[in-house]
């Protein structure tokens, strides 16, 4: 049976580890919208010994490109891209303290095994809803690496973005288990 929980940020590794795949979730706070220009930056930038633009702990990044607002807008459409282009840098950040990750499509057995080891959750976004999702939207701000255009680290708040957990904690996987229920 499914529940629907509604989910504040940030969100704790206690939380996150409570969590099981097929839970339908509504997120409110602050999410970190970043794609995988940002996330080279992030490792380089911890490779250099510096700090990352914002504390990773207990956060939730989105991995979207949002399109440009129009009038009167927060934001442009702002679907989920596909979660693989970022794996090969998402165990680092979870190991660092990173709780979610919002996207589309699976992801690596090392990204997985970062969730399982430190307590993050993957959720799942509906790709091709990115007018409907960017309602969700509440405000959006720049907060690192404006050059990189659409790509730049944002900082959003959202109000009941609607996911559904794909992957958690203990590495229940709704694609696996969806891929097995078929091929009976």
């Amino acid at each position: 049976m499914e529940r629907t929980i509604s989910l504040r940020t940030p969100l704790s590794r206690d939380v996150a580890r409570r969590l099981k795949a097929g839970d339908h979730v509504e997120i409110s706070g602050v999410v970190y919208a970043a794609r995988d220009a940002a996330h080279k930056r992030f490792i380089e930038m911890l490779d250099a010994g510096k700090e990352l633009p914002f504390d990773i702990k207990d956060q939730v990044i989105y991995y979207v490109g949002p399109c440009p607002a129009r009038p009167g807008q927060v934001i442009g459409s702002a679907g989920p891209t596909t979660s693989g282009r970022m794996d090969a840098y998402a165990p680092r950040l979870i190991e660092l303290g990173l709780t979610g990750m919002i996207g589309k499509g699976l992801r690596s057995g090392e990204v997985v095994e970062a969730m399982k080891k430190h307590g993050a959750v993957y959720f799942g976004a509906v790709g091709g809803a990115g007018a409907l999702l960017s309602k969700c939207i509440i405000s959006e701000v720049i907060a690192a690496f404006p050059e990189l255009g659409p790509e730049a680290l944002r900082r959003l708040e959202v109000k009941d973005f609607p996911a559904v957990v794909v992957i958690d904690s203990e590495g229940r996987d709704l694609y696996s288990e969806g891929c097995r229920k078929y091929r009976k």
